[in-house]
């Protein structure tokens, strides 16, 4: 009887220690795997966005205008691809949503990155003009900027009038970037060839006029499946806002990657652009 309990209590003591070792090991996995992986995707993390991360502790962001309120992640990307794209040339585009803009303000992207270039939106489809063109594209040149006007293209709508409403209403001058094709949505009324064939149209009557070629802007994967091919010997502007893009293709000219950014000056955000190249190769697009 003895010798029966005495064994009952060896195999519990066993049991116990079988229980005990299970759960330490699953502590130490939990403390020598899980734990130092995430440690170290932190500092991957903090390492990656360093310069960004700098900006918003130090910059007094919350006494400036210039920052709104967004979301962490947006204002860490923003920061991070233009401080990894600082050899590169900066623009916005505006139109009458940016509403009233002090342009004796505007000089920076962020509080930090210098604007070279602005593109303003003169019109839109056969008849609308922007209400706040003719103030923005004066404003724009007196401030010092090179800019460069823009034709949202309505598809459904005929190609040489919205060329010609164009044409009515901007005025290029020396020093000016050539006009642009904003074309970003599939027809409802006539095909895809169609719809090729009048942007061949607008841009053929508009370079006739102004005696420059134009740019092509649109989002990066109509750009792609519709332009690519047959318009390659045009100059692009590729609009991909996609969050784990961080660097410039390529095949693009110009890249606008956010719409999100802030510019003192502005009381709405502003869509940021990054050229592909030096101001001085900027500057060579321009007209002579």
């Amino acid at each position: 009887m003895a010798s029966g309990r005495a064994e009952l209590k060896r195999l519990k003591r066993k049991k116990s220690f079988k229980s005990k070792r299970k759960k330490t090991s699953k502590f130490s996995f939990k403390k020598h795997i899980i734990l130092p992986l995430l440690l170290m995707l932190l500092c991957c993390g903090i390492w990656h966005y360093r310069y960004a991360l700098y900006y918003l502790a130090y910059q007094r962001i919350e006494k400036s205008e210039a920052i709104k309120v967004a979301s962490l992640t947006t204002q860490l990307r923003i920061f991070d691809v233009l401080q990894h794209h600082k050899n590169e040339v900066f623009g916005i585009d505006v139109s009458h949503y940016q509403g009233n803009i002090n342009w004796t303000k505007v000089s920076k992207i962020q509080d930090s990155f210098p604007i070279s270039f602005v593109f303003v939106r003169a019109t839109a489809g056969s008849v609308k003009q922007d209400r706040k063109f003719d103030e923005n594209w004066v404003k724009s040149k007196a401030r010092g900027f090179v800019r460069g006007a823009y034709h949202y293209y309505r598809p459904n709508e005929n190609s040489l009038l919205q060329a010609d409403n164009f044409i009515r209403s901007v005025r290029l001058e020396k020093g000016d970037l050539p006009p642009v094709l904003d074309i970003e949505d599939i027809p409802r009324i006539q095909s895809m060839d169609n719809l090729k064939k009048g942007l061949r149209k607008w841009l053929k009557r508009v370079e006739q006029h102004y005696g420059v070629k134009p740019i092509i802007y649109s989002g990066e994967s109509f750009y792609n499946d519709h332009l690519y091919n047959d318009f390659s010997e045009y100059t692009c502007w590729v609009a991909n806002y996609n969050y784990y893009v961080e660097n410039i293709d390529g095949d693009w000219n110009f890249w606008q990657f956010t719409d999100k950014g802030s510019v003192y000056g502005v009381k709405e955000y502003v869509d940021v652009n990054i050229f592909n190249g030096s101001k001085k190769e900027l500057l060579q697009l321009v007209k002579k």
